[in-house]
């Protein structure tokens, strides 16, 4: 579904997006530390439908360095053979306390019925 771009800001509702899917992988890879974290092309895959992505309102670079630079994600810099992604890993990136408390805060404000 996409929003109306009018009732809706492409910059933050990409931002909640990519804290979506660290929280998602996080909560789904519980206790394997490797797979918690995304690398940029994971993110970017993961978005590529999302209405402000494919509209080309914004890229998700942009935004995930918006949220690094806020603390809102974290960077796990652990360079070598990832045997989950059978390859070389890069740059991963997961969601902080503080990402996590703007999440639920994004989602929770987004739920109400004005």
């Amino acid at each position: 579904m996409v929003p109306p771009a009018a009732t809706q800001d492409p910059v933050r509702a990409t931002l909640v997006a990519i804290l979506k899917q660290l929280n998602q992988a996080m909560s789904q890879n519980e206790g394997k530390v490797e797979e918690q974290a995304l690398e940029l092309p994971e993110i970017e895959q993961r978005l590529q439908d999302f209405w402000a992505v494919s509209q080309g309102a914004i890229k998700v670079s942009l935004a995930l360095g918006l949220l690094l630079r806020n603390g809102l994600v974290g960077v796990q810099d652990r360079s070598g053979y990832s045997w989950q992604r059978q390859r070389a890993a890069r740059q991963r990136f997961v969601i902080t306390a503080a990402g996590k408390k703007f999440l639920v805060d994004a989602l929770e404000t987004s739920d109400r019925i004005a």
